[in-house]
């Protein structure tokens, strides 16, 4: 993209006569035929956008990207982009590093997430600068959504630690915003991309088509963008499997290489409740990447949405059924139960509702929070016990048993003390003191006393040399007065 196109988007419109460019491709096969061509790269990755004019849709999101690079400083707020899978999240965060002629700096869900890690590759590149002489660093955090588990353990902290002191723009990438640890949400910038229209995705493809001298049919195109459901990666992987071997590709050719729709757990909720069609309502289960056992629960933890108590018992009978099924899946190892299931809990939640639908919001497990929150603990009691062992030189079993006790109420009586000390946040401070208000209180009180002492160090002046002292006259010798030297004068 040349200097005029990034001024035409820059000041909100599309360049003139702007048409998509290809990346060239890398492959040097044998044969220059069209089915080699067409499987010597993956088109996703070949056609990629390169700048964020060759992005399709979410106009209004690319803008606020666009707005908040040109005005980032130390101390912004990093971006969260958020939204279903293929509607170019990533593609437009690297597209912004392009334009911006910034360095990329990337972590992704394929990667190991502790918090180790974390701090060694994002935290070192957040705080220096970039080696390859760029104006900065673009750190991109995917699949943000992603941080559970024991791989991730302590991952969001490391995270936050590391957006409230960097001095580079990090952007989080998420499917679900809802899926992010809260402290995440409190710090960052929402940006939501929707799902491409099909009207949209077709001139993406004619203009592929173009590029790979495929004739395609308006039809087959058309299709093609309405079974993607909005996802402009899978209507591109659609089209190269559909013209695989062709040099025409037509609508019927489509045919066994639609895509089949994706769809969410929140989809599969809200049908339910809704009232779907049985056939219908089955076959987006289908679609749904989840096990019954993960359904049911999110079925169960959303069943307070039926006010009316004889429904809410009907609804809770099928999804105890639902239950056994499930058990006796496990137990005999045969899956080919969890139709009846599946089965169970859907239609039977679904008469119990009686197409009434869902008003609140969709929210996971209750138990799911309660794990999330025993596991939380058990990570801050690790490290608590990590510091206190280091500080005094004693082995954990050691502290836990003996001093315990002791040291809780010291951290009680001289909470800003021992923070200090033991470089404790706020949630292993509230391990001792049992009062979230007031280890945050401390925590704030210490940060803004180590802030001033900070700057107070930066503003005194450097002591300045004294000026040097003239060197020591030698004083003259006088002759030693003696009786020899008295009579020698006259």
């Amino acid at each position: 993209m040349d200097c005029r196109e990034v001024r035409y988007f820059l000041n909100g419109s599309a360049p003139p006569n702007h048409q998509i460019t290809s990346r060239p491709s890398t492959h040097s096969g044998a044969s220059v035929t069209v089915a080699s061509e067409i499987t010597a790269q993956d088109w996703t990755e070949k056609y990629r956008p390169h700048s964020l004019t060759d992005l399709v849709g979410n106009g209004p999101a690319v803008r606020e990207l666009v707005d908040w690079a040109r005005s980032w400083k130390v101390g912004s707020p990093p971006l969260i982009l958020h939204g279903k899978p293929g509607i170019g999240k990533t593609s437009a965060a690297h597209a912004l590093a392009h334009d911006m002629e910034w360095e990329i700096v990337e972590l992704n869900a394929s990667d190991q997430r502790t918090k180790a890690v974390i701090e060694r590759i994002a935290g070192t590149s957040s705080a220096t600068r970039s080696l390859s002489g760029a104006e900065r660093k673009l750190i991109i955090l995917d699949e943000a959504d992603n941080l559970h588990g024991t791989a991730d353990r302590g991952g969001a902290r490391a995270i936050i630690e590391i957006i409230r002191t960097s001095r580079q723009p990090i952007v989080l990438i998420a499917n679900d915003l809802y899926g992010l640890a809260k402290e995440l949400k409190a710090i960052g910038e929402p940006v939501q991309f929707r799902a491409i229209q099909a009207r949209s995705i077709v001139p993406r493809l004619r203009d592929i088509c173009r590029e790979e001298e495929i004739a395609c049919s308006p039809a087959a195109l058309t299709k093609i963008a309405e079974n993607a459901g909005g996802d402009v990666r899978s209507a591109v992987n659609m089209l190269q499997a559909s013209a695989i071997g062709r040099q025409e590709v037509d609508e019927e050719d489509v045919q066994s290489s639609s895509k089949d729709q994706r769809a969410t757990i929140f989809d599969l909720i809200a049908a339910t409740f809704a009232g779907k069609p049985d056939v219908d309502l089955l076959n987006l289960n289908r679609a749904v990447d989840d096990t019954p056992d993960t359904v049911v629960q999110w079925i169960e933890g959303n069943l307070h949405a039926l006010t009316d108590p004889t429904a809410a018992a009907k609804a809770y009978a099928a999804v105890s059924r639902a239950d056994e099924w499930i058990g006796l899946t496990y137990r005999r190892q045969y899956y080919t139960l969890w139709r009846y299931a599946n089965a169970t809990m859907l239609l039977g939640v679904k008469a119990a509702a009686g197409g009434a639908g869902i008003r609140q919001r969709i929210m996971p497990p209750s138990r799911w929070r309660r794990m999330g929150a025993a596991r939380k603990q058990k990570a801050v009691r690790a490290s608590v016990m990590q510091k206190l062992s280091r500080a005094m030189d004693l082995p954990q079993h050691t502290i836990r048993e003996e001093y315990l006790t002791l040291l809780t109420l010291l951290i009680e009586d001289h909470p800003l003390a021992f923070a200090r000390n033991l470089d404790l946040d706020a949630d292993e401070l509230n391990f001792f003191l049992h009062d979230k208000q007031r280890a945050r209180s401390v925590i704030k009180e210490m940060k803004a006393l180590q802030k001033g002492l900070k700057k107070k160090e930066e503003t005194v002046p450097e002591p300045e040399e004294p000026p040097a002292a003239d060197p020591p006259k030698k004083e003259e010798r006088q002759p030693t007065l003696n009786q020899a030297t008295l009579f020698d004068s006259f």
